[in-house]
């Protein structure tokens, strides 16, 4: 009896003794370097405003976070990177609706599942893109544009961020409303389509405003339209595109995840401090200036979020044809 007795409480004592373990890990939290992954090439809007989050972070955490960047296969390789990564709180996505939720239905298998595999952190920003064309092209507006596209089939080129970008669906969906015909050229992410729209490989290109409205005042890039329903206030001279095209609303997201079963102590203490960094007036007036609308969600509001968004981009997808071997 006595030997059960030492047992079990060596037991008992063993469990006390663990049980804040992870209570302490997760106040210890991060205790080094956290990486921050994108599934872009370096130099796009997505890339300039991870870094500037980035940045943020590692002033508030006292620890370095990192962007890493993994583009191509529309982000699937860097989706695919962070899903099998220890699910420890160091290795972080930073992503938007190509990877959540259009390559599920682009793709007939994915490496990754964007519901099963990861941990919601935060809906961090919303942002429309910008209709962007090269200034050979004799149009100002988007109904000039129809018009030009009508009578020259086939011969203006749009340069997307890859197959399944966002970019490529704002054409898509373009075409459809407007009954046009634009030859689509996927490229491995925003920054490679748009040096080639500046160099004028390419007519037309849909890209953020923090990407390529830097070159519109200088006359390299000419904007004609925004892809959501209505004008943002930080751009209130640049029409939406639905004031030609009844029904075109398309707009990009950021969104902050972890690879699954990552604490929920880790999560909270990620949100808490990425809330923190976008509230600091300098990074709200530069999100402001790119034409970024700063959204900050809990966790799960982010999941929910997640899931109505990859029936209405997989409704997208399905309905233009897309599909990607």
């Amino acid at each position: 009896m006595k030997l059960r007795v030492a047992r079990w409480g060596g037991a008992l004592c063993g469990a006390l003794l663990t049980m804040p373990c992870a209570h302490v890990a997760a106040q210890a939290y991060p205790s080094k370097t956290i990486r921050l992954v994108v599934p872009y090439p370096p130099g796009a809007g997505t890339d300039l405003h991870a870094r500037a989050l980035a940045q943020k972070l590692t002033e508030n955490l006292g620890q370095s976070v990192i962007v890493d960047n993994r583009g191509g296969a529309n982000g699937v390789l860097a989706m695919e990177f962070v899903a099998k990564s220890a699910p420890d709180g160091y290795t972080l996505v930073y992503a938007l609706p190509a990877q959540y939720a259009v390559n599920p239905a682009l793709y007939p298998k994915l490496p990754y599942d964007p519901i099963r595999d990861f941990e919601p952190v935060m809906l961090v920003a919303r942002t429309p893109l910008v209709l962007f064309t090269h200034p050979s092209v004799p149009v100002k507006s988007v109904s000039e544009l129809i018009k030009l596209a009508k009578v020259r089939r086939d011969a203006l080129v749009l340069a997307s961020a890859g197959n399944g970008s966002a970019g490529h669906l704002c054409l898509e969906l373009f075409k459809n409303l407007s009954g046009t015909q634009i030859l689509h050229v996927p490229y491995k992410g925003a920054a490679p389509s748009m040096i080639d729209l500046i160099a004028g490989h390419a007519q037309l290109s849909f890209l953020a405003w923090s990407t390529a409205g830097q070159f519109v005042k200088p006359g390299k890039l000419r904007a004609l339209g925004v892809t959501s329903a209505k004008r943002v206030a930080t751009l209130p001279d640049l029409p939406a595109i639905a004031e030609t095209l009844a029904g075109y609303d398309i707009t990009n997201w950021y969104g902050l995840a972890a690879p699954k079963s990552v604490s929920k102590q880790i999560v909270m203490k990620l949100n808490v401090e990425v809330q923190r960094v976008l509230q600091q007036p300098e990074l709200r007036q530069a999100f402001e200036k790119e034409a970024i609308d700063i959204i900050g969600s809990s966790p799960e509001v982010f999941g929910e979020y997640l899931k109505s968004e990859w029936v209405k981009w997989g409704g997208l997808v399905k309905s233009s044809g897309l599909k990607v071997e």
